[in-house]
């Protein structure tokens, strides 16, 4: 990877992670408020969190648009996209584990990362424990 391209990348990230973290996402209490539809009738459902996700979508689906009609990407010589269209049984569990783990402790991969540097113990353990279970599902499942 060249210079070009890890400055490319760095920024993306930085600006991934600060929307993160300015759009809450990385507060656990909140999401679970937004993942907790039963807390509808209540009042205590907090709806923030599909306003920033119709904001990703808003942006992700123009640009994945203009990306498939370009015959080569910008800093690179072949896009990278998945040409996977099939559903299968990893697929589905790795799903399964992924909404499940985010519904308990409010977590999920960008966000936790997102979240090492804010206080608390909580981001630590989980991306511990989510390297852990990709260590060992590397060493259980083979492709």
């Amino acid at each position: 990877m060249t210079r070009r391209e890890q400055a490319v990348s760095a920024i993306a990230g930085l600006l991934f992670g600060g929307g993160l973290v300015l759009s809450g996402m990385v507060n656990p209490a909140k999401v679970l408020r937004f993942l907790d539809l039963a807390a509808i009738p209540s009042g205590g459902w907090d709806p923030s969190l599909a306003f920033v996700m119709a904001g990703a979508l808003a942006v992700a689906l123009p640009a994945f648009a203009l990306v498939r009609r370009r015959n080569q990407p910008v800093l690179a010589e072949t896009f990278h996209l998945p040409d996977r269209r099939r559903i299968d049984l990893p697929l589905v569990v790795g799903s399964a584990l992924f909404g499940v783990g985010w519904g308990l402790v409010g977590f999920c991969p960008g966000p936790a990362f997102a979240a090492l540097g804010l206080d608390g113990w909580k981001a630590p353990a989980f991306v511990i424990a989510m390297l852990a279970g990709m260590a060992i599902k590397d060493r259980v499942v083979r492709p």
